[in-house]
């Protein structure tokens, strides 16, 4: 069972252009009353708590939530031992702009910091993420943004190549949107916070930019396609292990049929570890998106920590987080990681995003708070680079094994699945559990991922739906594995490693598709189906969700 992990002893936060805070230490040592803030879920929490150990509110800071008050070191640490959702600052150690920044808690909630520890932080392998680009400034030298994304922990430039799928051309890829940039930080961001940590999962991973969506994240399958394309024909020239693809498209076919999924299965083939994320369409079943739905990658809905980062008791699943089973009868997602309210950089100045919701825009340090399965994926797209920097010779089908196999399911107090198999797959990812893992055996059993690009074979899985409309395995109807569509929202669960899925992982395999599937009635399309007239309908990166 996972112990919950404490966060890093300072947390920094940005209030417009004044100094940062940092966590108090505990007040003086001689005993006399410090000036701190505290900060809870809102501001008369947060008087309330202060009163309760007898200390004094100076200031009310609703804005932020909090009270100024005056605490003796005993106090403190009353406050400190209350946990919950409080958080105390000192009032009188101060750092420039520009320095420090806020903590980010899913490294450590999927343990990656762990590995760095042993000196692994994503080195010697590169990710493509092909998105709506990267952004930069004009200046070079002075941006410093540019330089935590594009520069790893020890200056070196990472930052292999940036290609535009939509003019077919090696150029810069400016990113307008946000999205991209935002999604590579989480994955990749060298910029370390006030207790020493990067704040992304894979600091030191080599990048490749492919831009394939405009300023609102929309594109097509002709540009994606194009992508794709190129990122497969120059894997070898720039050691590119992992394609991130945090976007969605409705399905309108079996997998097989659809032309963007066939370019991912090809990447997959190549050799590529393809990390994409599930939606965010959901919780309806069935709702997971174009390319998701291939069963052969590695596709990643959202888990919260519900703002407790050191608490996993309390912890979710997103209820914008798409869940499966694929229209095929496959398993998806294959496994969840954090995805709410997750710390990135964006440009709160140009970025379309920040400037479509500028409440979610720290101030003067160009970071941003988003949500949603976009943000999954790429924690998982570093915890890959993680797992390839330990285990350089893993196949991709040997990654998504050990990541299945390793990650811990939500369990109640009573150790029962708190949520279906086709809502959080294997569970949540462990970075450190899945690097270090050597249990034997490759994902997608019973699966041929060249025949099904040649068009001789096809495949179905064992998800199956009753008529109640109960969604199940075949021959597999214990807990976890029944599903009626509902969704369990309140309340959170304890995310553990002990619970086992009884059956092992014959779910992430298939069988050979017969046509004659118990459920393909409910199918929203019959016989073949052409994309001659869809190829420029658009894709588009994951749509905006609020915090969660």
């Amino acid at each position: 069972m996972r112990k919950a992990r404490a966060l890093g002893s300072v947390v920094i936060v940005a209030l417009s252009c004044a100094p940062l805070l940092a966590v108090a230490g505990g007040g003086a040592g001689d005993g006399s009353r410090a000036s701190v803030i505290v900060q809870g879920p809102d501001l008369a929490a947060a008087a309330a708590a202060v009163r309760s150990t007898g200390g004094t509110v100076t200031h009310e800071l609703g804005v932020i939530r909090a009270v100024g008050a005056r605490l003796a070191p005993a106090q403190v640490e009353q406050l400190r031992r209350a946990g919950g959702a409080l958080r105390i600052y000192d009032d009188g150690k101060v750092k420039t702009c520009g320095g420090a920044i806020a903590d980010s808690n899913y490294p450590s909630l999927v343990r990656a910091r762990e590995l760095y520890q042993q000196g692994f932080y994503g080195q010697g392998v590169t990710v493509a993420v092909l998105d709506t680009g990267v952004w930069y400034n004009k200046d070079d030298i002075k941006d410093e943004i540019k330089e935590e994304i594009r520069n790893d922990l020890k200056g070196n430039k990472r930052v292999l190549a940036e290609y535009d799928a939509v003019v077919g051309a090696l150029t810069r890829v400016r990113d307008e949107s946000g999205h991209g940039t935002h999604v590579t930080s989480v994955m990749a961001s060298a910029r370390v916070s006030d207790d020493g940590q990067p704040i992304g999962v894979a600091p030191m991973v080599g990048l490749v930019a492919v831009r394939a969506f405009d300023r609102e994240g929309k594109g097509t399958y002709l540009d994606v396609i194009r992508g794709i394309d190129w990122v497969i024909d120059n894997r070898a020239r720039y050691g590119i292990r992992v394609l991130n693809l945090s976007f969605s498209a409705p399905p309108r076919s079996h997998y097989w049929d659809d032309p963007l999924n066939q370019a991912v299965m090809a990447a997959w083939q190549s050799g590529i570890v393809v990390v994409a994320s599930a939606g965010n369409t959901g919780p309806g079943p069935m709702s997971v998106g174009v390319p998701g739905n291939v069963p052969y990658i590695i596709t990643v809905g959202a888990m919260s920590d519900n703002y407790t980062p050191g608490d996993p008791t309390d912890d979710f699943l997103t209820s914008f987080s798409a869940t499966g089973p694929t229209y095929e009868g496959f398993v998806k997602p294959d496994l969840v990681a954090p995805g709410g309210h997750m710390l990135g950089v964006m440009d709160e100045n140009h970025q379309l995003i920040a400037l479509q919701h500028p409440e979610y825009a720290t101030a003067d340090n160009h970071l941003f708070v988003m949500s949603g399965t976009s943000q999954s994926a790429a924690v998982v797209s570093g915890v890959v680079a993680l797992m390839l920097n330990v285990q350089p010779s893993l196949t991709p089908d040997e990654v998504k094994f050990r990541l299945m196999a390793t990650a811990e399911p939500a369990v109640r107090p009573d150790n029962t699945a708190a949520y279906s198999v086709f809502q959080q797959g294997a569970g949540l990812v462990d970075a450190y559990a899945a690097a270090w893992s050597a249990v034997p055996g490759t994902a997608n059993p019973g699966l041929d991922v060249a025949a099904d690009l040649a068009g001789t074979q096809h495949f179905g899985g064992y998800a199956n739906r009753d008529e109640a409309g109960t969604y199940y395995l075949t021959n597999l109807k214990g807990d976890g594995y029944l599903w009626s569509g509902a969704y369990m929202w309140s309340g959170g669960y304890l995310w553990s490693g002990a619970y086992l899925w009884s059956g092992g992982y014959l779910w992430s395999g298939g069988y050979l598709w017969s046509g004659a599937y118990l459920w393909s009635g409910s199918y929203p399309w019959g016989g073949a189906y052409s994309f001659s007239a869809e190829l420029e309908e658009p894709a588009s990166v994951n749509i905006w969700v609020t915090q969660q």
